[in-house]
């Protein structure tokens, strides 16, 4: 097995020994109430999970939550959700992680279901299209607010700002695609950087043959349903929206609201 050495305290990926407090029924119930009241978009979710797990119950450290944070943010797809997953997994492995992310989207996708039902059936009424406007406002605001503070959390200087300027101007104006965007922005920050110097832990490679057996698996989970769903149900449609979300979870780099600014160019109109 490969081994890294460099300099630092050697830590390691892998499920930690919660203490008795965290029990998987009390993470389940601390995972419903962070689900139920996760408003606000990813700032207020990440806010609501740390006082929960660090603040509160001291379920993982500050350095566990703030190095799993910094991970998500480099995944594509929603980071809440993904530090959410991780962190029940650091407290109870497998299980943890799959109570803790179906426990974060399950509240909120069945108040979608809800209001998606409620349009259908009670769109043409009067009051209905009055409180979808009211929505639209409140949701107009908290993407402004998380707008703010997600570029003084992430833009740091010049470059930074000039970086999210083109890639607005890229996106609503000039309608590129939101992929080529993605990739440009990577490559000007890859032939721009200068190495860090850091301490690194020891870092445990695992072997080849674990790697592809674990994709395999994982690509078997993702893809199969789909494709039963396209050859043989047939029901092109339906598997044209597997199609859409699957590319999406792979190119949405920089959190929730890349997302929805992919969604809104390919989506809507």
């Amino acid at each position: 097995m490969t081994k890294i050495q460099q300099q630092g305290p050697a830590r390691q990926a892998s499920p930690s020994s919660p203490d008795k407090s965290a029990s998987l029924s009390a993470c389940g119930r601390v995972w419903a109430k962070i689900g139920i009241l996760s408003f606000g978009g990813p700032a207020a979710q990440i806010a609501l999970m740390h006082r929960e797990i660090v603040a509160e119950r001291g379920w993982l450290t500050d350095r566990q939550f703030s190095d799993a944070l910094s991970f998500c943010m480099l995944l594509p797809g929603p980071e809440a959700m993904q530090l959410a997953t991780y962190s029940g997994w650091r407290l109870h492995g497998l299980r943890g992680g799959l109570l803790a992310g179906g426990l974060f989207i399950l509240p909120g996708a069945l108040v979608m279901l809800a209001l998606a039902a409620g349009y259908v059936y009670f769109g043409t009424m009067g009051w209905i299209e009055s409180l979808f406007i009211g929505l639209k406002a409140g949701i107009s605001i908290i993407v402004l607010q998380a707008l703010g503070k997600l570029a003084h959390r992430t833009l740091h200087n010049t470059a930074d700002w000039l970086i999210a300027i083109a890639g607005f101007i890229g996106i609503f104006f000039a309608n590129l695609p939101f992929p080529l965007i993605i990739a440009s922005a990577a490559f000007y920050g890859f032939v721009t950087s200068k190495p860090i110097n850091d301490q690194w832990s020891v870092i445990t490679l695992p072997n080849g043959r674990q790697n592809f057996f674990t994709l395999l698996h994982w690509a078997a989970l993702w893809w199969l349903p789909i494709l039963a769903v396209d050859y043989i149900f047939g029901a092109a449609q339906l598997a044209a929206i597997g199609y859409f979300f699957s590319l999406l979870a792979v190119v949405t780099f920089g959190g929730a609201y890349a997302v929805l600014a992919y969604m809104a160019q390919d989506v809507v109109g």
